[in-house]
């Protein structure tokens, strides 16, 4: 049987108990009937991963004792997507979830002219990475940054690799042919209705190369999926 994982954000390698909040009290007792002597695995979500043992478990209190800490070492590359949040939220929950299982360190909701949706629940949506996160077993909690426009996105980033996917007919390179190991890498999904000609031609004067996912046409959230694989295709 697996080992669950449960996540504990304020958990540090001095600390030798610790105390589940309640919501994964309620999961680690109630839910998965855990008890005293049994293992469960913390995460801090920033690299450390705990193997403990349950000292006290009620429908209120989940103390563990930590047995052991290991480090999990971090990605060897900044792997970051900037996506336009579809109006329909649902959607993006379903490709964070799935962003996160991959490996994606870090996501930058994206405001373009085109962007269907400009207010969301950020905490609703570390939710959706956090659990993510613990159902595959991972250590690393992806980074979901503030909301950025486009300009200030491309203007600022320092990644080494830049890359746009669109939809306009020009000469495009195949994304997954452009991914170099080990390197930073960015790229940029657009809204429903594509970026405009104006942010393309924007994209290219800051050395964004022209990227195709494929020879169909792709959902925001799709796109976003198959450059996520893509971008991580390299890494081992």
């Amino acid at each position: 049987m697996n080992i669950p994982f449960f996540y504990a954000a304020d958990l540090n390698e001095r600390d030798s108990h610790y105390s589940l909040d309640e919501t994964s009290v309620r999961h680690c007792v109630q839910v998965l009937r855990k008890k005293e002597g049994d293992i469960i695995m913390l995460t801090n979500g920033i690299g450390k991963l705990f193997e403990c043992i349950i000292e006290k478990a009620s429908k209120k209190e989940c103390l563990v004792s930590i047995q052991e800490m290991k480090e999990v070492p971090v990605s060897p590359a900044k792997v970051g997507i900037g996506i336009s949040f579809t109006k329909n939220i649902s959607r993006i929950e379903w490709f964070l979830e799935k962003a996160t299982e991959i490996g994606i360190t870090d996501i930058y909701p994206l405001l373009t002219h085109r962007t269907e949706r400009i207010k969301f629940n950020t905490v609703r949506l570390q939710h959706v990475l956090v659990a993510a996160m613990l159902q595959s077993e991972q250590a690393w909690l992806p980074y979901l940054h503030e909301q950025v426009s486009f300009g200030d996105l491309i203007q600022k980033t320092d990644y080494e690799s830049k890359f746009i996917a669109h939809c306009e007919k020009e000469e495009k390179h195949f994304l997954a042919e452009e991914i170099k190991e080990n390197k930073n890498r960015l790229v940029l999904i657009g809204p429903e209705g594509d970026f405009t000609l104006e942010e393309i031609a924007l994209s290219r004067k800051y050395q964004f190369i022209p990227v195709s996912l494929g020879p169909n046409r792709l959902r925001t959230e799709t796109a976003g999926l198959v450059a996520c694989v893509m971008m991580n295709s390299s890494m081992k």
